[in-house]
């Protein structure tokens, strides 16, 4: 006569009365699974309403700056032009080009390698076809239009203080544009902007001018 066994799972692992607890780990992983199903849910949620909210005298503004920020072309304008205004000014464009170049870097050669985020679909969240601007190849999380857009302006924020507003409004715009036509994830977004203030925060260390360190002198009395 064979003893009963208990019934097991999918994953061979014995259930019931009889079967080990779960351990630590994998409760972990349950929670923290849970707890992407409901950010992915909240992420899809806003995107939807976005989509869904009329706004036909922005569309057209919003697509134009969407397209315009495309490669920095926007920050990198900004940036000429500040070269041309002044020692504090040419730094601060100087470091901002910095900025953007790690953003690029960082969101293009780890971010969306590391994660394969597929890109929203238009057609289904129902995206008026007056705010379509081309649907990147690549992958959507983190969005590197905010990423550039924001590490140019924190970078110059901080060198020349006076910027730091309407550059921080400028690259808000940036991000939302990516979301109203359609592109990416408010997720993607966010993801992006706190990928940039790191990238602003990684070329403005590597441009402080090094500290030369005086030796101590005392004098005798």
């Amino acid at each position: 006569m064979t003893e009963p066994t208990e019934p097991t799972d999918a994953d061979g692992g014995t259930r019931g009365p009889l079967g080990p607890p779960p351990g630590p780990g994998s409760t972990r992983k349950r929670a923290l699974t849970a707890v992407l199903g409901d950010l992915r849910a909240v992420d899809g949620a806003l995107y939807a309403a976005v989509a869904a909210t009329s706004t036909p005298t922005l569309d057209r503004a919003l697509r134009r700056l969407s397209h315009a920020a495309d490669h920095s072309k926007v920050s990198l304008g900004i940036a000429a032009a500040l070269a041309l205004s002044g020692a504090r000014a040419r730094r601060a464009a100087l470091v901002g080009v910095g900025a953007v170049a790690v953003a690029s870097a960082s969101t293009n050669l780890l971010g969306k390698r590391l994660v394969h985020r597929a890109r929203p679909d238009r057609e289904t969240a129902r995206v008026t076809v007056d705010r379509y601007v081309p649907m990147p190849a690549s992958a959507s999380f983190p969005s590197g239009h905010t990423a550039a857009a924001v590490a140019f302006a924190t970078a110059v924020g901080v060198v020349l203080p006076e910027a730091a507003v309407p550059l921080g409004a400028l690259a808000s715009a940036v991000g939302y544009s990516r979301v109203h036509t359609g592109v990416h994830y408010p997720g993607d977004v966010a993801a992006g902007a706190v990928l940039g203030i790191a990238s602003a925060a990684a070329a403005l260390a590597a441009a402080a001018p090094a500290r030369v360190r005086q030796p101590n002198t005392f004098t005798a009395w």
